[in-house]
């Protein structure tokens, strides 16, 4: 498998090895400064690396430099057909803008988009889903498959390449996971430039969740792509939390608590599900890098948890606080989370 290329986005390093970066994008209109801003900061405290806005008029592009000066992270652009605000984005402090040059217009607007990413350092992202496929390669290849999608993604980077510019990024998306699977390990074995992952109409919390846990999971487990969106017809907050589980349930990253638990069945002797339900919560209380089990019975807690740093389990009211498989602590059911958050804390 090819490894990837390295391009930096605003300071974040992309591929050649590095971390496995985190994006989302705002549903805001950019123009209001003020309620993007705020949707950003929102999401950069989630965990949020990169962001992506949209810029479809000249007061989108305008806002820009506000919005940049009121944030911690790197600031993409998405522009669709028009030049003159990829023009405009370039020069208003985008680190990085997403364009398919194929619909910017004739060779000459590509150039003139080029020639200023070049002239500030900025990267490109081409992106490719299922509607951007030009019609002979669909005809070609008999429909969106895995050989349109990626024919296309070459074809972008061949207009590019023929202007001097390889400082770019590529995100091949489909709605079907298969066909999104199979087009971006094409890809990696034709291109070592960077990937940036997804799965486009995911869905919404639940769907959208296990397709893109399926679509971008599969692809990282076998070594390929460097950053990844999760796309939700949801609250953008969550694009973040599904993201981050994905990277830590594959061992990619850390990102501090990992709760674990088993599923509730008769043998369960605690309120298993709200115990859960408030641990995760409280997951910000909690100081350090740990993984904590939440058990509903003996039979399971703490035997079945011994890899687990602490754990939680109980019976007939009680609650047993234990530490690297061994109970440590008897404790009434009630105080249970609040006394295993003050015993984790300890050390």
């Amino acid at each position: 498998m090819k490894k990837s290329k390295e391009i930096s986005v605003g300071g974040v390093k992309i591929g050649g090895g590095n971390k496995i970066s985190i994006q989302s994008m705002t549903n805001t209109k950019t123009n209001d400064v003020d309620s993007t801003v705020s949707q950003i900061l929102a999401l950069q405290q989630e965990g949020c690396e990169l962001i992506r806005v949209a810029v479809s008029s000249e007061d989108d592009a305008k806002a820009l430099p506000l919005i940049k000066q009121k944030i911690n992270i790197p600031l993409i652009v998405d522009i669709q057909f028009d030049h003159k605000l990829a023009l405009m984005a370039s020069e208003n402090g985008a680190d990085c803008i997403r364009i398919n040059p194929g619909n910017i217009g004739n060779k000459d607007k590509v150039r003139e988009v080029v020639e200023s990413c070049k002239y500030h350092g900025i990267p490109i992202r081409v992106g490719v889903n299922s509607g951007s496929i030009k019609r002979s390669v669909i005809d070609k290849y008999g429909g969106v498959n895995k050989n349109s999608l990626v024919e296309s993604a070459l074809g972008e980077l061949e207009v590019l390449e023929s202007l001097g510019f390889y400082n770019t990024k590529v995100s091949i998306k489909a709605s079907d996971v298969i066909t999104n699977i199979e087009a971006n390990r094409l890809f990696r074995e034709k291109s070592d430039y960077p990937l940036h992952l997804g799965v486009t109409e995911a869905g919404g919390l639940l769907s959208g969740t296990v397709n893109s846990s399926i679509g971008i999971g599969t692809l990282l487990y076998e070594g390929i792509g460097d950053t990844i969106r999760v796309s939700l017809s949801y609250d953008p907050i969550y694009e973040i939390k599904v993201a981050k589980h994905i990277l830590q349930s594959l061992n990619l990253r850390r990102f501090g608590v990992k709760i674990v638990s088993c599923p509730t069945c008769a043998r369960t002797d605690i309120d298993l599900i709200n115990m859960v339900k408030e641990l995760e919560s409280r997951e910000s209380e909690i100081i350090g890098d740990y993984k904590i089990a939440v058990m509903g019975c003996i039979v399971n807690g703490p035997g079945e948890a011994r890899e687990a740093d602490y754990g939680i389990t109980g019976k007939d009211g009680e609650g047993y606080i234990f530490k690297d498989g061994k109970i440590i602590e008897t404790v009434k059911e009630e105080r249970l989370i609040d006394r295993l958050i003050e015993i984790v804390n300890k050390g």
